[in-house]
């Protein structure tokens, strides 16, 4: 595992700084809309992007400008760094389950969506199915069912907690990620099994244990409108 650590942060070290920039979005969740819309996506970024939604804002814009409902949008603050990826992903899972909390308390009757890139797709399954464990550190229990509830979509891209054969899994993978989710772990996820889709495919460095940034870089170049077209049936369009 130490060495599959070490490799994922060499190549991540290239990972999303070679992206082209992220569209420049505001993510603030107030925007111009009334301070409950019907919709709240939440994005958690990629390792190494910039604070903000990283290259996840363009569905985010894809899902706003397509849909007919009221939206509105916020990213996770947390460190998204692969040099302390633990503690990183921690202060993620932290971050977003406050985050969660305090909307669904603020907007009771709004709808939720999830977006996660890489170590951002890690973060936001975690705070849904409970997290880390093994060479991670202390598992942490998944986020209260009063507030999961509120959940109407999540999508998720180059995961490495990802595990093969599960029924939200998209993608060509065949093989487990690097730090694959406990059994318990899966059965919880095994719940919103029809609200997420997870994207994983063949060769990724992360989610598929491969060789490939590029392949792991690339997912909204292959799946953006179907996760899209997903987040818009789950929210009523």
């Amino acid at each position: 595992m130490k060495t599959s650590l070490t490799r994922s942060m060499l190549l991540g070290s290239l990972m999303l700084g070679a992206c082209v920039a992220a569209p420049d979005t505001d993510t603030d969740s107030t925007q111009a809309l009334d301070a409950c819309a019907a919709v709240h996506i939440i994005t958690a970024r990629a390792s190494t992007e910039a604070a903000g939604e990283g290259i996840t804002g363009a569905l985010v814009d894809q899902i706003i400008d397509t849909s007919t409902q009221s939206i509105t949008r916020a990213s996770v603050s947390y460190p998204a760094t692969l040099g302390n990826y633990n503690s990183s992903s921690l202060q993620g899972i932290n971050a977003l389950k406050a985050q969660l909390t305090a909307q669904v308390q603020s907007c009771p009757s709004q709808k939720i969506v999830l977006a996660g890139y890489s170590q951002g797709a890690h973060v936001v399954l975690d705070v849904l199915g409970g997290g880390q464990g093994g060479s991670l550190g202390t598992a942490t229990p998944p986020i209260a069912a009063a507030i999961s509830s509120h959940v109407t979509a999540v999508t998720t891209f180059g995961d490495p907690r990802h595990v093969t054969n599960q029924a939200f899994d998209l993608g060509t993978s065949r093989r487990n990620g690097l730090f694959p989710r406990s059994a318990a772990q899966l059965q919880v996820l095994s719940g919103f099994a029809s609200r997420i889709q997870a994207y994983c495919d063949r060769n990724d460095t992360f989610c598929d244990s491969g060789f490939s940034t590029q392949v792991h870089l690339t997912y909204l170049n292959r799946d953006q409108n179907a996760a899209t077209a997903f987040v818009l049936g789950k929210i009523g369009g």
